[in-house]
């Protein structure tokens, strides 16, 4: 299968949590990549929620059950517990209300896993003290939403939510580092990106 060819290291980590046979729920799917990956690697039952139509019909294109849909409004019509797994890959800081969003995929699966950009970077604190800015797209786009939160940040949300972190990993680029259960200090000045497995306490 050809747009398997370029599988991104994010994507396989996250894949590699998943177990084989499980219910996927994929929330931000975009093209589909990373469900095209878990239904070939890990055979799951997979369904998608993206926001563009243009990126949902490109999934639907690759033969992938995707909807149109705001994961900020449009959770509720999955029921409790109606997947395994609930996946917000690079989405979670695009939320306008992250906290509820969280909050629906815990409800709808056990185990949620999220990736997102950790602005607790040495180097992003770094550019801050010396720029007086945040990092990050900035408000040229009008359209943009951004949640420019560290991964302490996520942790705490989870926790206030009633979500374990079973394991975390540091991603740098095209390297994903180890799932680890401890070392969050470590996590949160050194990672690029940060991959949360949470499970519903």
């Amino acid at each position: 299968m050809a747009e398997l060819r370029q599988v991104r290291a994010d994507h396989k980590a996250i894949a590699e949590r998943v177990e084989p046979g499980a219910r996927v729920l994929d929330v931000g799917c975009g093209d589909g990549a990373l469900l095209a990956l878990l239904k070939r690697d890990r055979q799951v039952r997979a369904r998608g929620l993206e926001l563009s139509s243009e990126t949902a019909g490109i999934a639907l294109a690759r033969g992938l059950s995707v909807i149109q849909g705001d994961a900020d409004s449009d959770l509720e019509i999955f029921p409790d517990d109606g997947f395994d797994f609930a996946i917000l890959s690079q989405a979670i800081q695009q939320m306008r209300r992250p906290a509820n969003v969280l909050r629906e995929l815990a409800r709808i699966a056990p185990d949620v896993i999220v990736s997102f950009r950790n602005y607790g970077l040495w180097s992003r604190r770094l550019s801050l003290m010396r720029t007086g800015r945040m990092p990050g797209p900035g408000w040229s786009n009008a359209d943009n939403i951004l949640q420019p939160t560290t991964a302490l940040d996520m942790i705490e949300l989870a926790r206030g939510l009633n979500l374990k972190t079973v394991a975390m990993a540091p991603v740098h680029g095209k390297t994903v580092g180890a799932f680890r259960n401890s070392g969050l200090k470590r996590l949160n000045w050194g990672a690029d990106e940060v991959i949360l497995h949470l499970r519903r306490a």
